[in-house]
């Protein structure tokens, strides 16, 4: 049955595509008026709607076939920016040249995105927020639930682009506006030009493939920048993690002098002997490092508790200041990982892109996590954890940390509910109201 069901939702949602890319506004007003005339003129001896029902039957098919002759050829490039973010609308250009020998006019420009139909595995795993409180019918049926899934995987809205002129042979380029809907890669199919026919009812369209992709970046919000404090820590192989001065310093070399060298590093003997500055470079062994640990661990493939988990340790990551120390993120996947930025070895902005493609792990449990930051602790100076639950395994990886002297911030992302129980010393974020619990920090 569910394979039934799952087969005419995508049935349904290929045609419904079809019908609003095919037809215009008025078109599709065209296309409800049939309907009805359809449904009042049934009995020709009490009603004329038969009349309107022919008229406006006969205008679209003539429209449908006037659509047929559209002849363009067209070539088209695609300029995107490096990086978009979740819900914040963004420009990029698109050049599009006329191969013909014609001018072409009332076009549209529509872009094609990557299908956000579902499996029919992810369709019969899912569980749409609050699908509990439906009818019976909604439940059993599932398409409240499809058309959730189809929400959630769509990558993002492109408005459609109305077209200047286009000379013979000509080349124009336009501003496009796209709106990010999640995060991690918006996938471009293609993009299609549009032209309506003298009536105005159904476009013709001309597809040109152009694949490419556009990496989102989760949401962000204002918050105060977190102070850990602790102390510096011995960093086996400091030379290579930190482009300033630490604690302790190793003499290891000379070098030439480079602009913004300190004075008191100026070896004035060898200046002397060669003839222009020389500098000692030391080896830097102690410094400040952190770890944002994100707690990946749900049940669930597409979670709105997860999903504001990752857009919290996206505005953690961009408010900690890295210039003087270090940042670990750390997380579990498929396997433990840690992705390092600050004085010199990367930028925030490379947290927030691994950010963007994180996903649940759901075949480990938290323990692996606990593991992971345990084996790093000794170099850590503090920790901000942001967790999705606050259960036994959860206070113990705090209650370790705490007893290993490592300075703690514990965030713990849930629906009002969950977040009810929680010691005074943890901050709780509520699902849906994230924007405000990160501003009363």
């Amino acid at each position: 049955m569910k394979h039934l069901l799952y087969r005419w939702f995508s049935s349904f949602s290929a045609f419904q595509y079809r019908l609003d890319r095919r037809f215009t506004r008025a078109g599709a007003l065209a296309l409800g008026v049939l309907g009805a005339a359809a449904v009042i003129g049934l009995d020709t001896n009490r009603t004329v709607g038969y009349q309107v029902l022919t008229l406006v039957l006969a205008l679209l098919l003539i429209s449908a076939v006037s659509s047929l002759v559209f002849r363009g050829r067209f070539t088209a490039r695609r300029v995107l920016p490096r990086f978009a973010s979740v819900g914040v609308p963004l420009g990029y250009r698109v050049a599009i040249a006329n191969q013909t020998d014609r001018r072409q006019e009332g076009l549209v420009l529509l872009e094609e995105l990557a299908d956000p139909r579902p499996s029919f595995e992810e369709f019969a795993a899912a569980r749409e927020p609050g699908e509990e409180r439906r009818n019976w019918f909604d439940r059993q049926v599932g398409y409240p639930r499809w058309a959730w899934l189809v929400s959630q995987k769509r990558g993002a809205v492109v408005t459609p682009r109305p077209l200047p002129p286009l000379a013979p042979g000509g080349e124009i380029e336009v501003g496009v506006e796209i709106t990010p809907l999640r995060r991690g890669h918006v996938r471009f199919i293609g993009l299609t030009i549009a032209r309506p026919d003298p009536l105005g009812l159904v476009h013709a369209l001309k597809t040109i493939r152009l694949p490419q992709s556009l990496l989102v970046l989760p949401k962000r919000y204002p918050m105060p920048e977190i102070r850990l404090g602790g102390r510096r820590k011995y960093q086996p192989g400091g030379v290579a993690l930190a482009s300033s001065v630490g604690d302790s310093e190793e003499f290891v070399a000379l070098r030439d002098y480079r602009a913004g060298d300190p004075m008191r590093r100026i070896h004035w003997k060898s200046w002397a002997r060669v003839g222009r500055p020389v500098v000692r470079e030391y080896q830097d062994e102690f410094f400040v490092r952190h770890a944002l640990v994100l707690d990946t661990f749900t049940e669930r493939e597409s979670s709105l508790v997860f999903e504001d988990a990752v857009s919290v340790a996206a505005s953690i990551a961009v408010s900690v200041e890295t210039q003087e120390s270090l940042l670990d993120l750390m997380f579990v996947g498929p396997e433990a990982y840690c992705f390092t930025a600050g004085r010199g070895v990367g930028h925030t902005d490379q947290l927030l892109e691994v950010l963007a493609c994180v996903g649940p792990c759901r075949d480990k449990p938290f323990r692996a996590l606990h593991r992971a930051v345990m084996e790093r602790h000794a170099s850590l100076s503090g920790c901000v954890c942001v967790l999705l639950a606050w259960d036994e395994a959860r206070r113990e990886f705090v209650r370790h940390l705490e007893a290993l002297g490592t300075p703690t911030r514990v965030f713990v992302v849930g629906e009002r509910g969950a977040l009810d129980a929680l010691p005074g010393d943890v901050h709780p974020l509520e699902v849906g109201r994230i924007g405000e619990g990160l501003a009363r920090l």
